[in-house]
């Protein structure tokens, strides 16, 4: 007689299905089939010598994308959102204070990251679509006197990119850190981590670089590094703590690295292509492509009748472009017909913008002119068949 009282699920007894989609989300996007094959590469341990040089491989890939020499640079086990608590977890302790700011869902997160922690967060605050002067920066620097400034380049949920230079200049004057979420913006538009004085910078696999989603690359500055390393107390967390992740990564020059974590081999597999394929095109390639790609967006959106949520060009995000929301069409039966239509996801909004945008991703291998004319069309055929009120 059988102990077990939950049988085999029947579903699993199914093969698996997943169905191909056109991601034009705010992400994932696509993963290309050269990525995808490098993630079908045989597991192998995650303390092999090999797997250590595919390690050291993205490092220096990071590196590239990030513009920096910081030795302190690796990748995250996990989604953008570990990176973010990896960098706030580090370098801030209970009673730190914090000052963020907020212009969408990013500088939201990253405030309670840091209240959740004990810190003393301030906020300045922009409406969505908009950014901050250094000027203001700079008053609430002097006003608060923070460890830590945080800030989003690519504000993903209001399709904002922020300007970024003498803000790391302006930190530094305060002697606060300067930590930036590159998630949606790095290899797409310009950053230079070095140049532009920032202290800490993430970003995630599933952007411009069209590796699957759990892979988060992050880099500490020299700056960074000694207020991390004088902590009066450890970081909160074991599994994000900098010391064992350095180790773990070679980056702290120790002659043997210990076991920290069961790294996730097969997306650093990923990762590693995905730096790959950027390096082959060239950063300020991948940028300009992205800017153009962008702009005939702009253009065709414009042509239809529809109104970019961001006015101001310059500050628009060519990863993520946020259009208004339709006038007299329900977004949601939108974003329903082209998936049902087209098999092509867009997105609404998000925090800040629900209901008010409609959110499409061109990055990576998906920012390209007929990507561009895929999207327009199926957008074209929802209007045309959604239904509109007369309101």
């Amino acid at each position: 007689m059988s102990s077990l009282s939950v049988p085999p699920p029947r579903c699993l007894q199914k093969p698996l299905t997943v169905p191909h989609r056109h991601m034009f989300g705010p992400g994932p996007s696509n993963v290309p089939p050269r990525i995808l094959q490098a993630g079908a590469n045989p597991v192998i341990g995650h303390m092999h010598p090999e797997i250590f040089q595919i390690m050291s491989d993205i490092r220096s890939g990071i590196q590239y994308l990030f513009q920096t020499h910081n030795p302190m640079t690796f990748a995250v086990s996990g989604t953008g959102h570990t990176a973010m608590e990896c960098a706030i977890f580090n370098a801030v302790e209970a009673g730190d204070g914090v000052l963020v700011a907020v212009n969408g869902i990013w500088g939201e997160r990253a405030a309670e990251v840091a209240e959740r922690i004990g810190a003393r967060v301030n906020t300045i605050a922009a409406p969505p679509g908009g950014c901050f002067t250094n000027t203001e920066i700079e008053q609430a620097l002097s006003k608060h006197r923070p460890v830590l400034f945080f800030l989003a380049h690519g504000e993903s949920s209001t399709g904002v990119l922020h300007p970024l230079d003498g803000i790391g200049p302006l930190c530094h004057k305060y002697d606060c850190l300067f930590l930036l979420d590159s998630v949606a913006s790095v290899g797409g538009a310009p950053v230079c981590m070095d140049q532009q004085g920032i202290d800490i910078m993430y970003t995630g696999s599933q952007k411009v670089l069209n590796a699957p989603p759990g892979t988060a690359p992050i880099s500490f500055s020299e700056r960074a590094c000694q207020k991390i390393f004088n902590r009066r107390t450890k970081p909160v967390s074991f599994f994000l703590d900098l010391s064992w992740l350095a180790n773990y990564w070679g980056c702290d020059d120790k002659p043997s690295r210990m076991y920290h974590h069961t790294a996730p081999v097969s997306a650093f597999y990923a990762l590693r292509e995905g730096l790959a394929v950027l390096a082959e095109e060239g950063l300020e390639s991948s940028w300009e492509r992205h800017r153009k790609v962008a702009e005939y967006f702009h253009a065709g959106l414009e042509r239809m009748g529809l109104k970019l949520f961001v006015p101001d060009k310059t500050a628009r995000l060519p990863t993520v472009t946020t259009i208004l929301a339709p006038q007299g069409y329900d977004w949601k039966e939108i974003t329903a017909y082209v998936m049902k239509s087209h098999n092509l996801e867009i997105s609404g909004g998000l925090g800040p913008t629900v209901g008010m945008v409609l959110r499409v991703g061109l990055m990576g291998g998906n920012s390209s002119q007929a990507k561009v004319d895929m999207v327009l069309a199926a957008l074209r055929d929802a209007l045309a068949h959604c239904h509109r009120s007369k309101v």
